[in-house]
């Protein structure tokens, strides 16, 4: 005899219960915003056959049709199947779903037996029963966050710029109610008090973040969604326990960031370049891009400014590579940076312009600002996208362009990743010498061919010829940073850059070179850093400078 299954199926929007009630008879009941379905869920981001949940030997399967997909006992779904046990957790747009399955022998008990173990009534004031010390779990802080907008109009507070300090005692003083209505119980002692504090930053600030930003040793912040979040530490990415409530609480945070720089992100625009007010920068993506959720990374800005000597206290140069580096910049020679994605090209740049003497006008430009120099005649330029009317954008070229008239006596550039680089190239050989900027490139080799590339990329139809020509005349210094696998960052490579040869192609002569040897047993990398014997061509301009008076030249 083949068993007839009983679905009991609840559905809640927000606070308001939206239906209740046993299906039974049929082996898979279809969802969405059509009201053909067996389950109607009327709300315009649920697709007109959103998916289907399916009875499967004795087991509940949920099958994702939908375009914006769904999250099933937390995990995102879309355009799968899922099987999940005998229970399941849908959230499906603004919709809560719990479905539990009994077989007709079972349904007789489970009909006397079921109960709605945390649905809070229309009343904020009924209390649901809970076991003691019940785990709270991500759908009733979802209902708590619902009932505390509701209870607040934070939504109305956020766009008159309220005071988040000036809000959170008002805020906790609300959690607190909503719970004690809600009849938690709490397995530590403190930890009501954690909820109610992660509830306030995410209402306030920036959620679970908060505690990562805090921490001076976390140089990286990583959200995949909403309930996996790493970070790095001491150049080792590890996973956190902490999560956000929601797709939708990752939302909020991400506008939180932005709508004070002007900028926006939708469906429309649904990544977005910012920063915090500390200068982290923060990059941020979302669905229908983000596949498993609002996805954030945040590279954080170091509070201290680091100088060449505390690299040479981390092990990422020597002293004699330092000395070769201060020397360079002031005796204005032009330097590239190199490097791969995290190998902290925009660190070195930051500590090798803050070595630009104090009476230079200096001008940078990037993406989003990171640069912080200790000199005062600094002017910062930042990139700008367009508006919703796809206008108003100012790219890193069309500040290059505009610097030429500012009258600096340097340009230092973020990174060169497009035609700006051919800009910034005839920059540093018309009269603006010493100029600086990053690229990315895994070898100085690979680091001029990238440039010639880039300058490709503006759009001139030069010859490739012409191109390296205005490298070669160009660009005195490539350096190159490397990230190790044990976290550890190093100049890997200092080389002059030379002349074109009779093949066509420019010579690069490395001055100072880390070799690495091994690893030893706890991981980390072996090697040493060494001078190659090769004198730079500019030797002589350290001495008519003055910058040789103890008789070391290197």
């Amino acid at each position: 005899m083949t068993t007839e299954p009983a679905f009991h199926v609840s559905v809640r929007k927000g606070n308001e219960l939206h239906e209740e009630r046993v299906i039974r008879g049929l082996h898979s009941i279809g969802f969405g915003r059509d009201p053909a379905c067996d389950l109607v869920l009327p709300d315009k981001n649920i697709s007109r056959k959103h998916g289907t949940i399916a009875y499967e030997d004795g087991k509940i399967a949920i099958i994702d049709n939908s375009s914006n997909g769904m999250l099933v006992n937390e995990r995102f779904v879309r355009n799968e199947k899922f099987s999940v046990g005998r229970s399941a957790s849908l959230v499906v747009g603004p919709f809560d779903i719990d479905i539990t399955l009994d077989d007709a022998q079972n349904q007789c008990r489970a009909e006397r037996s079921r109960v709605v173990a945390v649905r809070p009534s229309k009343s904020l004031h009924a209390k649901p029963r809970r076991p003691d010390h019940a785990p709270v779990d991500v759908s009733v802080r979802r209902r708590i966050h619902r009932q505390l907008l509701e209870h607040l109009d934070l939504a109305n507070l956020d766009k008159k710029n309220i005071d988040a300090e000036r809000m959170r005692p008002q805020v906790a003083e609300a959690l607190e109610r909503i719970i004690s209505e809600l009849d938690l119980r709490f397995s530590e002692n403190r930890a009501r008090e954690r909820l109610i504090a992660d509830l306030c930053d995410e209402v306030l600030g920036l959620g679970p973040l908060e505690k990562l930003l805090a921490d001076d040793e976390v140089s990286e912040i990583m959200v995949v969604d909403p309930s996996t979040i790493f970070y790095e530490k001491a150049g080792k990415i590890e996973r956190s326990s902490l999560q956000f409530t929601d797709d939708d609480s990752v939302r909020a945070i991400i506008e939180r960031i932005i709508t004070p720089l002007g900028r926006r992100i939708d469906e429309s625009t649904p990544l977005v370049d910012a920063r915090l007010k500390d200068g982290s920068r923060v990059n941020a993506i979302i669905s229908p891009l983000a596949i498993r959720g609002a996805c954030i990374t945040i590279r954080k800005f170091a509070k201290k400014t680091l100088l060449l000597d505390d690299l040479i206290r981390f092990g990422s140069l020597t002293e004699s590579m330092s000395r070769f580096l201060e020397r360079s910049v002031k005796v204005r020679k032009n330097i590239v940076i190199s490097g791969g994605t995290g190998s902290g090209k925009t660190t070195l740049l930051n500590v090798l312009s803050s070595t630009i003497p104090e009476d230079e006008r200096i001008v940078t430009i990037e993406d989003s600002a990171e640069l912080r120099l200790n000199q005062s005649h600094v002017v910062s330029l930042e990139s700008r996208p367009p508006n919703m009317e796809g206008k108003g954008a100012y790219s890193i070229r069309d500040l290059v362009r505009n610097s030429l008239r500012m009258r600096p006596d340097r340009i230092v550039v973020g990174e060169c990743r497009g035609g700006e680089a051919l800009d910034m190239l005839q920059a540093m050989n018309t009269g603006h010498e010493g100029s600086m900027t990053t690229t990315h490139a895994n070898s100085p080799r690979e680091a001029l061919n990238r440039l010639e590339t880039l300058c490709l990329m503006a759009g001139l139809d030069l010859p490739s010829r012409a191109v390296r020509q205005q490298i070669a005349s160009s660009v005195h210094l490539i350096v190159q940073q490397t990230r190790f696998s044990d976290g550890s960052r190093r100049i890997t490579s200092i080389a002059e850059v030379g002349e074109i040869n009779a093949e066509g192609a420019i010579e690069l002569r490395e001055i100072f070179a880390f070799n690495r040897t091994g690893t030893d047993a706890q991981g980390r990398i072996q090697g040493v850093f060494r001078s190659t014997g090769v004198m730079p061509s500019f030797l002589d301009e350290f001495i008519t400078h003055g910058l040789v008076n103890d008789g070391v030249y290197l």
